[in-house]
């Protein structure tokens, strides 16, 4: 199976991500636009198979979608399975830290999370089949290379994956500013560790809510009552690298 993406800017950034070698560029019969004739070159470069179509075809391959007489085939992306993402982390003889996202479906947020996530040292992330944005090239460029570091796991009950994470020993905490949240700052999180971000516009659905061992809230100062979903988990994530580093080693504030 194979993935086509369509578009100059959404080709440019499959062909520079890194994280899915291209398969096949497709342009037009004929001469060429300048940006198109980039395209060509640069995949001409990695040894990228490039094939000629008609017009008719194009349209036809793209589903009518606005093209700009350009497309690129790919590899489906691999999704990582969960026993596949805890045998990491058991691997790696460090405490479990893991991100869970519950309803993220900007392309641009889950990139920006991917690529927190990666930085901070997360043993993976996991995603909701039915509520999330699949892997994209504008995920692949925002995430800035992280998934070729980060297993992705996609699985179908995000409430039922917390409840094996918990029987794994890992503490399960939600990101959520409700009256009861614990303080981030003032919660200890250097043991086995998962964290749970919600979409923007609803935060964390009940039935994942529910199934958490609490939840934590970042301090506010000013008038806007939250953050954006990935600054929120950037918070939260960078945290946890705080206080795993002061726990081994105590001279570091």
């Amino acid at each position: 199976m194979s993935d086509l993406i369509h578009g100059i800017n959404p080709v440019a950034e499959a062909l520079t991500s890194g994280s899915r070698k291209p398969l096949e560029l497709i342009l037009p019969q004929g001469r060429i636009a300048h940006r198109l004739d980039d395209l060509r070159q640069q995949a001409e470069q990695q040894g990228v198979k490039i094939k000629l179509a008609e017009k008719g075809e194009l349209d036809r391959l793209a589903g009518h979608n606005r093209h700009q007489q350009v497309l690129l085939r790919l590899p489906a992306f691999f999704y990582a399975d969960l026993n596949q993402l805890l045998g990491r982390w058991r691997q790696s003889g460090n405490s479990a830290f893991l991100l869970l996202l519950d309803g993220i479906t900007d392309p641009h947020n889950l990139g920006a999370l991917l690529r927190s996530a990666e930085i901070a040292g997360c043993h993976g992330v996991i995603v909701a089949k039915d509520r999330s944005c699949p892997v994209t090239p504008v995920v692949e460029k925002t995430a800035a290379g992280a998934l070729s570091h980060l297993p992705l796991c996609q699985v179908t009950n995000l409430a039922r994956t917390v409840e094996e994470l918990k029987a794994a020993g890992i503490w399960c905490y939600g990101l959520a500013g409700d009256e009861g949240s614990q303080n981030l700052f003032a919660t200890d999180l250097t043991g086995d560790l998962a964290l749970i971000v919600g979409s923007e516009g609803k935060g964390l659905r009940p039935n994942v809510r529910k199934h958490c061992d609490g939840l934590l809230s970042i301090p506010m100062r000013g008038q806007v009552e939250s953050l954006n979903a990935s600054v929120a988990a950037g918070v939260a994530l960078f945290e946890v690298v705080r206080q795993i580093s002061f726990k081994n080693n105590p001279e570091i504030s």
